[in-house]
């Protein structure tokens, strides 16, 4: 039978080779999107995964659902590459690469509470690495600890269990990743590497999305720093550049709409209520249709959950009429339940409600919206509102120096109801990788 050689040499570019070659038990990559990191770091683990009949790799996420679509699919991507596809059983439930001879695997667990992983147990065999994939994920240094204690305690013989830790830095300095791996670079026990698309000496990128890459340069300099070069940019006081936002007079007449979405930030007895209309173009772009804002602020007497319902059917009847499109998805704060429900109730529309994350994660995904160049608004007396309040969106500067920075919390309902939208349609908007 003939073999297939394959040069390890001709799959990773040759700023990855220190990697490859390092003793050290800790192996630290940063960097900016699209630098390979992950996916030398899975050849690197299906390579050494060969070469030990009794070692296990044990693969984590913070998130335990985007393990399939991340982890798993980059180490079967790395074994393919190797071309040993026919040694492995690829499982999905539980999810787990085992090797047909040796029985021992590929495991791949969330980390959403890493208390539970204290009882988990390998059936033969020994951990020989550990990857921690989207490092920046975790909630700390605490996470990182847990469960390395759970799979580094057992006495390999003077073997060490060899840990990968894989992330793009976040723009706050003060981020807990970014000052955890500034504390390790004088450690000898940690080997740190920074990469980014830049260093692809061998075209594995496509001109496609070197392209795209460009056009977030052009737009957004300091994103692309960000992004692409993996480096702590810094918050800033103001959270949004409004150059990214693009008026209109009217709707383009060689960028017809696919599909409209809405987004609802309910207030209570003095804050604002807001529902927003956002088109999808052919072109991929976002066009902000209609701002509905309602401020019960000093008025003697407010709006019910019964009043806002009404109103909301008549908004977005309203537009369905003007655009002659469906609503695709509708999404609201998922801290509100007396507007969902009641809406539900009069009129058995089911609103969204979105799985809300750190405020800091969900404005990131924003600006990668924005500095793409996607975001257009009519330029209407209703979305004066949201222009404005987007304006004066700031950081709390009392908390920029620390791992979870906060915004002023203050006019700030269309900003929110914005974030809603481009979190709960990151697919659909083309945002997650």
């Amino acid at each position: 039978m003939n073999e297939t050689i394959v040069k390890v040499t001709d799959l990773i570019n040759r700023n990855f080779y220190p990697v490859w070659r390092t003793e050290k038990p800790n192996v630290v990559l940063s960097g900016g999107r699209s630098s390979m990191k992950s996916s030398v770091i899975s050849l690197k683990l299906v390579a050494d995964f060969l070469k030990d009949d009794m070692g296990n790799v044990v693969c984590l996420r913070k998130v335990g659902k985007y393990l399939s679509t991340s982890c798993y699919e980059q180490i079967k991507w790395a074994i393919y590459m190797l071309g040993v596809e026919n040694e492995f059983y690829f499982g999905k439930s539980p999810l787990k690469i085992t090797h047909r001879r040796t029985k021992t695997a590929f495991y791949f667990y969330g980390v959403d509470d890493p208390m539970k992983l204290k009882s988990t147990i390998i059936a033969k065999g020994y951990v020989m690495a550990l990857w921690f994939e989207e490092l920046a994920e975790f909630d700390g240094v605490e996470d990182i600890d847990t469960v390395e204690d759970t799979f580094i305690r057992q006495d390999l013989d003077g073997k060490e269990v060899k840990v990968y830790y894989s992330y793009n830095p976040p723009r706050n300095p003060y981020a807990w990743v970014n000052e955890w791996k500034e504390s390790k670079v004088n450690d000898p026990d940690f080997f740190i590497h920074h990469s980014t698309y830049l260093q692809d000496e061998k075209g594995f990128l496509s001109k496609q999305l070197l392209r795209k890459i460009e056009n977030y340069k052009k737009n957004d300099y300091d994103y692309w720093l960000w992004m692409y070069k993996g480096e702590i940019i810094g918050l800033g006081d103001m959270v949004y550049n409004m150059n990214h936002f693009h008026p209109l007079d009217e709707l383009p007449d060689d960028d017809d709409i696919l599909l409209i979405d809405t987004a609802t930030d309910t207030g209570h007895q003095v804050s604002a209520t807001v529902h927003c209309a956002f088109a999808l173009t052919k072109k991929r772009n976002v066009i902000l249709l209609d701002t509905w804002y309602y401020s019960p602020e000093n008025k003697s007497v407010k709006k019910a959950p019964s009043d806002l319902s009404k109103d909301f059917f008549e908004w977005i009847t309203k537009i369905r009429e003007t655009y002659k499109k469906s609503i695709d998805r509708m999404t609201i704060d998922s801290a509100e339940g007396a507007l969902r429900n009641q809406v539900f109730k009069d009129y058995s529309i089911r609103l969204h409600p979105i799985s809300k994350k750190k405020k800091v994660d969900m404005i990131d995904n924003v600006h990668d919206l924005l500095a793409q160049g996607r975001f257009f608004y009519l330029d209407t007396e209703n979305n004066k509102i949201f222009i404005e309040e987007h304006r004066k969106y700031q950081w709390d500067a009392d908390t920029l120096q620390s791992d979870d920075p906060k915004v002023v919390k203050e006019d700030d309902h269309t900003c929110d109801a914005f974030q809603y939208y481009v979190n709960d349609n990151l697919r659909k908007l083309g945002l997650k990788f």
